[in-house]
C-alpha cells in the first residue's frame, strides 16, 4: 500500500483557567470512519513540505492562518483504505476566526480529560504523549547525598514536576536500592510519575511507572521492556528511530550543549539539534546544559520539552 504523507495539526488555546486545550473535529459522513474525531490537516502534495501542507490545509479547512507551528511528533499507521505518515505540528499560535469546512463538528479538548469519543485509531498514542509534562528531572543523589536529594525532590514536586528519572550510577548497590524506594514512593505521594535509569528489576521492585533505557540497552534489547512508561537515551537519529520501533514512549536527545554530566563532550547546538530531529518518531526531551529557560528554543527546534540533572533542583 503506497505511504501518504499527511500533516496534522495539534492546534492550542490557553484557556480561562491556565490550562492547556487542543482542537479535534469529528469527521463528517461519506468520509472514511465518519463520526470519528481527529486532529485537523490533511494529505502533502507533491513538492510541498509537511508544514507548509499544514499551513494550506488549516487555511482551507478552518479559515485560520498559523503564525508559528513547531514539529513534535511523527507516526505512521495502516488503515483498511491507507498507510500514513502523520506529522504532527503544535500550532502554538494562530490567528483569524475558526470556520469549519470539512468537519460534522468542532472541540477544544484537554489531555487526558477528553470528552468526545471516537477517536481514529491512530491517535490513542498521540493523545498519550500530549499527556507528557514539559519538563523531565534527572536524579543526582551520588554527588550531592541522599537526603539533599530527596530533599530538592519533595520541594521540586511541591513545586509541580510531574516527571521523574533516577539515574544513580555511582551509588552503591545498598544505597542505590534505598534511594529508589524513597524516591519513588515521594514521587507518587505527589502524582508523579517516575523510571529508573537501566534497572529493570529495581523499577519494578519499588513500584516505578517505568524504565529509562541508556542507549547501550536501547541497541542490545528486542522488546520494550514490560511497563506503563519507557523512555530511552538517544544521541543520533538512528538511535530515536529504534526507540520508537520498539514502541518507547519517549526520549531524550543530546547534548545540545557541554555539561557536568559528560565532561569533554561538545555539545551539538540547536541547529544541529533541530535538523536531527526533524519531525521526531516519538517525543523526544533536549538535553545536555539546558534549564527550563531553554524550553522555547526546544520546542521550536522540535522537542516535546526539557530534560535536565542541575537545573532541576536548583
Amino acid at each position: 500500500m503506497k505511504l501518504t504523507e499527511v500533516a496534522a495539526a495539534v492546534i492550542e488555546r490557553r484557556a480561562a483557567d491556565g490550562g492547556m486545550e487542543f482542537l479535534l473535529g469529528q469527521r463528517a459522513p461519506g468520509t472514511f470512519y465518519p463520526g470519528y474525531w481527529e486532529f485537523p490537516g490533511g494529505k502533502v502534495e507533491p513538492g510541498e513540505t509537511a508544514q507548509a501542507a499544514l499551513v494550506r490545509e488549516l487555511g482551507e479547512e478552518l479559515g485560520i492562518g498559523v503564525t508559528r507551528a513547531d514539529p513534535w511528533l511523527r507516526r505512521e499507521h495502516v488503515y483498511e483504505h491507507a498507510h500514513v505518515r502523520l506529522n504532527f505540528f503544535r500550532v502554538r499560535d494562530w490567528c483569524g476566526e475558526l470556520h469549519d469546512h470539512v468537519h460534522s463538528a468542532l472541540a477544544w479538548q484537554r489531555a487526558g480529560a477528553l470528552t468526545v469519543s471516537p477517536m481514529l485509531p491512530a491517535n490513542a498514542p498521540v493523545l498519550a504523549a500530549l499527556a507528557l509534562p514539559d519538563f523531565y528531572a534527572i536524579s543526582h543523589a551520588g554527588e550531592i547525598g541522599i537526603d539533599a536529594q530527596l530533599l530538592a525532590l519533595a520541594r521540586a514536586l511541591e513545586g509541580g514536576l510531574r516527571l521523574v528519572q533516577l539515574r544513580e550510577p555511582t551509588l552503591d548497590g545498598a544505597r542505590r536500592v534505598a534511594f529508589v524506594h524513597a524516591a519513588v514512593d515521594l514521587c507518587h505521594q505527589y502524582g508523579a510519575r517516575v523510571l529508573v535509569n537501566g534497572d529493570s528489576g529495581l523499577a519494578e521492585a519499588a513500584g516505578a511507572d517505568g524504565v529509562h533505557l541508556p542507549a547501550r540497552d536501547l541497541a542490545a534489547i528486542e522488546r520494550r521492556p514490560d511497563f506503563p512508561l519507557v523512555a530511552a537515551s538517544c544521541h543520533v537519529a538512528a538511535e530515536l528511530d529504534r526507540a520508537a520501533a520498539l514502541g518507547c514512549d519517549f526520549a531524550v536527545f543530546g547534548p545540545v550543549r557541554p555539561s557536568a554530566s559528560h565532561p569533554g563532550a561538545a555539545g551539538i547546538g540547536w541547529d544541529a539539534f533541530a535538523a536531527a530531529l526533524a519531525v521526531p518518531p516519538l517525543p523526544t526531551f533536549a538535553l545536555g546544559g539546558l534549564s527550563r529557560g531553554d524550553l522555547d528554543a526546544a520546542q521550536r527546534a522540535g522537542a516535546h520539552g526539557i530534560a535536565a540533572i542541575r537545573a532541576a533542583w536548583r
